[in-house]
């Protein structure tokens, strides 16, 4: 990993300083702590890559998008590129004492299966909590990829095994209850929705301009998106827009009003107003805590529940 950036959050690009053709790298949550800088550990970053990370014991908090996660034996942690992240930390904010596996691997790395799509898309949960029964294919799963990895070869045959390893991991991961379940009616559409949103949510949080983009009407947006996640369409439009104001409130130095025409908001105080309705905070009051460290509870934007950063 490439550590860049400024101010509270880092920018992390991927590198790989072993095996730097490859894709993806394998490692120890142990051997992570020891190859960052104490400043990058402490600090929030964000990602240009994915990073799959499973506890197999030890307890901590993890902060992904200004939202805590905990993290104890059989939690299986999915970040996407663009997500900022806390790595798990103890109660005096210092990287956690994990037995964990992470997997780093650029987005271009997967094998193009359709069962992985959406998974890979960057829609499913961030966190989810394996049962015993789950637990025990996915930690070999992983640790077969650990094992693979460490053989160090430099046969083309070890990186396509690796690919293939991958790819058997992210099934499992897709096809997870928490991940998918019995597709609701209109699934397909929710999906369109998502990713249109993805490109266009700086220019517009107009359900019918979305509608209108996909050849849909309103209502069957609504409909899907309600199935899918209990939220209406424009409550995850807000939702993103939100997510994205706290990321360049928390990553950069540009006044709020900038921000704020960043997203499509002609005037402050409407971004003000906006802001506030969707995460309980003003801009200024976010950015204070970014800066300080001081505890705020926020919206987790993706469901509607409230989550509480322990001082990132």
């Amino acid at each position: 990993m490439v550590e860049t950036g400024q101010r509270d959050i880092v920018d992390i690009a991927y590198d790989n300083p072993d095996r730097l053709p490859l894709g993806l790298e394998v490692l120890t949550f142990q051997a992570l702590k020891s190859r960052l800088r104490s400043e990058v550990a402490n600090r929030p970053s964000r990602l240009d890559f994915h990073q799959i990370l499973l506890v197999r014991s030890g307890e901590a908090d993890m902060m992904v998008d200004f939202v805590t996660h905990r993290c104890e034996r059989g939690t299986l942690v999915h970040l996407r590129p663009g997500q900022v992240q806390r790595l798990p930390s103890d109660e005096e904010g210092r990287p956690a004492d994990l037995d964990a596996v992470l997997l780093l691997f650029t987005a271009d790395f997967p094998m193009p299966l359709p069962a992985t799509a959406a998974l890979l898309d960057g829609f499913g949960p961030v966190a989810r909590q394996l049962t015993p029964q789950q637990f025990g294919p996915f930690d070999r799963a992983v640790g077969e990829l650990h094992d693979e990895y460490s053989l160090r070869s430099g046969e083309p045959l070890t990186a396509t095994l690796l690919r293939q390893l991958l790819g058997t991991l992210l099934i499992r991961m897709a096809r997870l209850p928490e991940a998918t379940g019995t597709a609701p009616p209109g699934h397909e559409v929710h999906l369109a929705f998502r990713r249109e949103l993805e490109r266009s949510f700086a220019v517009t949080r107009s359900v019918t301009d979305y509608a209108t983009r996909l050849g849909y009407a309103p209502r069957t947006l609504t409909r899907a998106c309600l199935a899918a996640t209990g939220r209406t369409a424009k409550q995850l439009a807000d939702a993103r827009v939100a997510l994205q104001a706290q990321r360049l409130l928390a990553h950069t130095d540009l006044p709020v009003a900038v921000v704020g025409r960043s997203l499509g908001f002609t005037e402050a105080t409407n971004f003000g107003k906006f802001f506030t309705r969707e995460t309980g905070h003003t801009p200024g009051e976010f950015r204070r805590a970014q800066q300080t460290g001081e505890p705020v509870a926020l919206h987790l934007g993706e469901t509607g529940q409230r989550g509480v950063r322990s001082g990132d």
